[in-house]
């Protein structure tokens, strides 16, 4: 990155003016503890796995809900995996919500229920990468430890005038301009500009307090920096649903622990084989998760869904049992629910949506 070719001067000044900026246009955010106050790791932590691909505005309400019902890390500790799923319900990218409830866990287990400090001991938790922990401990604790996030990618992209600056570069800068007072604060600085100033598309130069050490504003590059990514091509999945109905009673299924939308509730289903109907793959479904045969009443519709690399259409059909309905029970993990208990459980969005086909 050409970042390397920075001096310490130039980096010290940038510091600076990031902090300066800050500290008069900080964002008053439900998780970070107010000018003098000591932040809470548990919030700094939780905030940060929330906000990773999630919108700060989509954040906002959740995390207010979910202290309200866990306000502590012992609290989400002594909670069950359906608990804490039912509340990030609708949050998606559900393994964060799996992976934050284990590392709590060992963090009561292992450490007396204190968030390490130790750089090597908080990445080697459950879902705590080098950014979270970085984030966790600069902010939380005090500690020079540098983030990298989209945002600072897009605003290190811009002072520095690289179209496509590498992970390693990145964050040889992030530790070169984290030492010094506050390293919290200016890594918060770093992303809060990123996030109203330098943002992607319409990056507000006129008041930028960092336009002296932009070299991309110097050669009318911003709108270039970063260089945009070919966009993947996403792939689409045919599902095929089966809702099955036995008196005033539908029968719900869990997901494995692991993958996709792992440990949550759902109507039986299985991505369709090429050439498969949609009727055979409600079959299948239902045979597959529950072990029980079913008679198609009527096809209830479709819904789309994308998730972050595949879209998935479910077309969902009603269905009634053929066989025993209590046969498939005595595996962990089947249920019928009356249709009045199902927002007791924890289900995808999509999965909401199918319900309200009925």
């Amino acid at each position: 990155m050409r970042s390397r070719e920075v001096t310490g001067a130039e980096l010290v000044a940038l510091r600076q003016a990031l902090l300066d900026w800050y500290d008069e246009n900080r964002r008053e955010l439900p998780w970070r503890a107010t000018p003098g106050d000591r932040p809470d790791p548990y919030r700094v932590w939780l905030s940060e796995v929330m906000l990773q691909q999630t919108r700060v505005e989509t954040v906002r309400p959740y995390f207010e809900r979910w202290i309200q019902r866990f306000p502590t890390l012992t609290a989400l500790g002594a909670a069950s995996l359906d608990e804490v799923l039912k509340e990030w319900e609708g949050l998606g990218y559900y393994s964060r919500a799996r992976n934050l409830h284990r590392a709590v866990r060992e963090v009561a287990d292992r450490y007396g229920g204190r968030v390490p400090q130790d750089p090597e001991r908080l990445r080697a938790l459950p879902g705590v990468g080098r950014y979270t922990a970085g984030a966790i401990l600069s902010i939380a604790f005090g500690r020079e430890e540098p983030v990298v996030d989209g945002n600072v990618r897009r605003v290190f992209a811009r002072v520095f005038d690289d179209p496509a600056p590498k992970d390693s570069g990145l964050w040889f800068v992030a530790e070169r301009i984290i030492p010094g007072e506050r390293p919290g604060d200016l890594n918060q600085a770093l992303m809060d500009f990123g996030a109203t100033v330098c943002t992607s598309r319409s990056p507000t130069c006129g008041r930028c307090p960092i336009d002296l050490h932009c070299r991309a504003r110097a050669a009318g590059t911003v709108g270039e920096r970063p260089a945009p990514r070919r966009p993947r091509e996403t792939p689409i999945e045919k599902h095929s649903v089966a809702v099955v109905r036995h008196e005033e009673t539908l029968l719900l299924v869990r997901r494995p622990g692991r993958g996709r939308l792992g440990g949550l509730w759902e109507f039986p289903g299985v991505s369709r084989s090429p050439g498969e109907s949609i009727v055979a793959g409600a079959h299948r479904a239902a045979t597959e998760w529950a072990g029980i045969k079913v008679a198609v009443v009527r096809q209830l519709g479709s819904v789309d869904h994308a998730f972050s690399h595949v879209r998935v259409t479910y077309d969902a059909v009603l269905a009634s049992p053929k066989t025993d309905p209590s046969r498939g029970l005595a595996a962990d993990g089947v249920r019928w629910v009356r249709e009045g208990e199902l927002g007791e459980f924890a289900l995808p969005r999509a999965q909401r949506r199918i319900a309200e086909l009925l």
